[in-house]
């Protein structure tokens, strides 16, 4: 599933910038993904890294981003497992939360259905807060992923919560979403990159941007992943991975004097 969203954000602009915060979601989902994360917030525009505790490949996300001290990260909050081909569950004894193989469910709207019992919730959210903390330097803020773990008052009221007890930005509030700029439906990496760079020139001085993706390679670990709804995400997550570290996308933001940033600049801890 590919999500992305251009927001503006409730942190004022300093001296009539844009600023842009590009994220790069879902690392710990795969291998691909962490080397991708990696290089595109090393070598490319993404200024925010997301990590997914409860997944396969969370331990080398984490000695990754050891090695990467500089690197933002967020705490991608998890309660679903979307693919076909690699499934993953909580990692704290919470029945409630998980189908009859100890998976997560697949999307949000079984998760939103499901009777899930809170306690249960909190034990595992905090589980994976308290893991990425203790063994990640540089987390800074939560994130939600496929907007599961706050999609009821309940849930959000939680998230906030957590976020005010482990001293945490929450992202998720105040954000303003704008209409499809052409991302989607691009067939080719150059058309994606044309995209973006169009984008990139619609952006307003004096406003903060946050866009959202999720870069990985096209390995056979990754064409392996997949699901009925996503045959091209290996393809479709290179792409992201090119338009992040390309060239011409790094000489557009230079050319606009747009300025990368992340979640330190825009957010506030605790809340």
């Amino acid at each position: 599933m590919i999500i992305f969203f251009l927001a503006t954000l409730v942190a004022p602009a300093q001296n009539n910038k844009i600023r842009l915060l590009v994220r790069s979601d879902d690392m710990a989902s795969s291998h691909a993904a962490n080397v991708s994360c990696i290089e595109t917030a090393t070598k490319g525009i993404s200024r925010s890294v997301e990590i997914m505790v409860p997944c396969p490949w969370f331990f080398e996300a984490a000695q990754l981003l050891k090695q990467n001290p500089g690197i933002d990260v967020g705490i991608h909050l998890t309660v679903t497992s979307e693919w076909d081909g690699i499934k993953w569950g909580p990692i704290t004894p919470s029945p409630s939360l998980a189908d009859a193989d100890g998976n997560f469910l697949a999307g949000t709207g079984e998760w939103y259905n499901k009777n899930y019992k809170m306690m249960e919730v909190e034990t595992e959210l905090r589980k994976q807060i308290e893991l990425a903390i203790r063994e990640i330097p540089n987390v800074s803020h939560l994130s939600s992923h496929m907007g599961a773990p706050d999609c009821k008052p309940e849930l959000k009221n939680l998230v906030k919560k957590l976020a005010k007890e482990y001293n945490l930005i929450y992202e998720t509030e105040n954000i303003s979403y704008i209409p499809d700029f052409g991302w989607d439906k691009a067939q080719s990496f150059a058309e994606k990159e044309t995209a973006f760079i169009e984008m990139l020139g619609k952006l307003e001085s004096g406003k903060t941007y946050l866009f959202v993706e999720h870069p990985a390679n096209e390995s056979d670990e990754m064409k392996a992943i997949g699901n009925k709804g996503m045959l091209t995400v290996a393809r479709d997550r290179n792409w992201v991975t090119q338009v992040f570290t390309s060239p011409k996308v790094i000489k557009a933001i230079q050319d606009k004097g747009i300025e990368l940033i992340n979640y330190t600049k825009v957010g506030t801890r605790g809340k």
